[in-house]
């Protein structure tokens, strides 16, 4: 067995990819003489999702000065329990009320990459997970440089960086920060002071 293939085995990378959280951002621009139904719409929607199998958590972040832009933001345990949210007649009947209170919508969500440096409800110190990052860039790096980069000693140097940018995002998105970031979970978002 090669190397890379008991490295891939005893990291768990063949076995299927864990499900990550994805997170959900509704912004609507809710027409003035609307807001306070709007509101009470919102509150509503967000139980409903707040109740919903996989939900982990919804906010409502309200429009600063001269803004009338509202943020629902909703986080699901995985792609599936967020696309049963979606496809829920709750959701179909609560979107159909909304229709009349606000002029514009725009949906973003984030999920894998994005979601390393999103922070739970209570985060711990930024620092945490600054430290935890370089650990894994110097650890990916380092095995790197010492099993791969003497092979390719011949290869034009803007080659070999490329390869090696490339292993790295691919090793931190896919195996060492989902391993890292469940390991120190209770580390990087201490539950209380």
């Amino acid at each position: 067995m090669s190397f890379p293939l008991r490295l891939r085995t005893r990291l768990g990378a063949d076995a299927a990819p864990a499900p990550q959280p994805v997170t959900v951002t509704v912004a609507r621009l809710v027409r003035p003489d609307q807001q306070d139904a709007f509101e009470r719409w919102a509150q509503n929607v967000l139980a409903q999702a707040a109740d919903f199998p996989g939900n982990l958590g919804v906010s409502l972040l309200h429009p600063g000065p001269d803004s009338s832009e509202y943020h629902l933001v909703y986080r699901f345990t995985d792609d599936e329990s967020l696309a049963a949210w979606e496809r829920s007649p709750q959701r179909r009947i609560a979107l159909a009320k909304a229709e009349n209170m606000v002029d514009d919508v725009r949906y973003a969500r984030a999920q894998g990459l994005e979601s390393f440096f999103t922070r739970g409800p209570r985060p711990g110190p930024r620092w945490r997970l600054t430290l935890l990052t370089i650990v894994a860039v110097f650890a990916i790096t380092s095995t790197f440089q010492q099993l791969v980069a003497p092979h390719l000693a011949s290869w034009p140097l803007e080659v070999r960086l490329v390869l090696s940018a490339f292993v790295v995002v691919i090793a931190m998105a896919h195996l060492v920060m989902p391993l890292l970031t469940r390991l120190f979970a209770r580390w990087l978002h201490p539950s209380g002071r």
